[in-house]
């Protein structure tokens, strides 16, 4: 019987250095992460890819819990990565806990933390 492998937590940054309603990006080699905080402090990080036409969602605008995609003007909810209707499409999600301030990200094996480094959006 196997046992389920334990999440790994990648350090990413304080909360504070993501801007309230803002972004950064988490530059990796399996592809930008965007690390999203809203006005209530929540954070949420997400394929720094929108569903429909690649579109950085980190160059988005963030309200409530949600990220406007910039090229066509797509929702995507922060919490599940689902577009919005009447759109249809999915940005892969990644787990993110918050403990005493910074911000950890969890990511599986096939993720290498070596490589991982946050920009500013």
């Amino acid at each position: 019987m196997t046992t389920p492998s334990q999440p790994i937590w990648l350090h990413v940054c304080d909360v504070n250095a993501i801007p309230r309603l803002g972004t950064r990006v988490l530059n990796h080699a399996s592809g930008n992460i965007a690390l999203f905080r809203t006005e209530s402090d929540n954070v949420f990080a997400l394929r720094d890819k929108c569903p429909h036409k690649g579109g950085a969602l980190s160059q988005g605008i963030v309200h409530g819990e949600k990220v406007t995609c910039p090229l066509h003007a797509w929702n995507i909810d922060l919490t599940t990565g689902e577009a919005c209707a009447p759109d249809v499409g999915c940005a892969q999600r990644f787990p993110v806990r918050v403990d005493a301030g910074e911000v950890y990200l969890s990511i599986d094996e096939t993720v290498s933390t070596s490589a991982a480094e946050t920009v500013a959006a």
